[in-house]
């Protein structure tokens, strides 16, 4: 089981998919921090650095999402070098083409995915960060 002092920034626009993985990620001992978008998250975050309290361990990113989506938030985040080594794991139904290519991250998840699938990928990119 996790430890509490494990954060995350969770991007979702979807609040089913959002409220569900926040609760299940807080059952098992992790802060999480709900956005809906990624402009939402870049706010969150830079609000964070300005108050000098921690930053999250892990972010998880939905792809398809509107104001701005995963891939503009992802480009965004890893051309600022106080937050681009936060993993970042990217979540979703699409799959990679000519036409929509995957952004860079550090672990995919496949939408739909199962509870195990989400904590195994959570619980070892956590690890790797701490």
């Amino acid at each position: 089981m996790a430890t509490t002092h494990r954060s995350i920034l969770l991007i979702e626009d979807d609040s089913g998919i959002r409220d569900t993985v926040a609760e299940c990620l807080a059952s098992e001992g992790y802060e999480v921090a709900p956005v809906e978008n990624g402009r939402e998250a870049l706010s969150w975050l830079r609000n964070t650095s300005r108050r000098n309290t921690a930053r999250p361990d892990l972010i998880m990113v939905d792809l398809v999402m509107p104001v701005m989506n995963g891939a503009q938030f992802i480009e965004e985040l890893r051309g600022d070098a106080s937050l681009r080594d936060i993993p970042i794991v990217l979540m979703t139904a699409a799959s990679p083409s000519s036409a929509m290519p995957l952004p860079r991250a550090d672990a995919y998840l496949a939408k739909p995915f199962d509870l195990g699938a989400l904590l195994d990928t959570v619980e070892r990119h956590c690890t790797a960060a701490a």
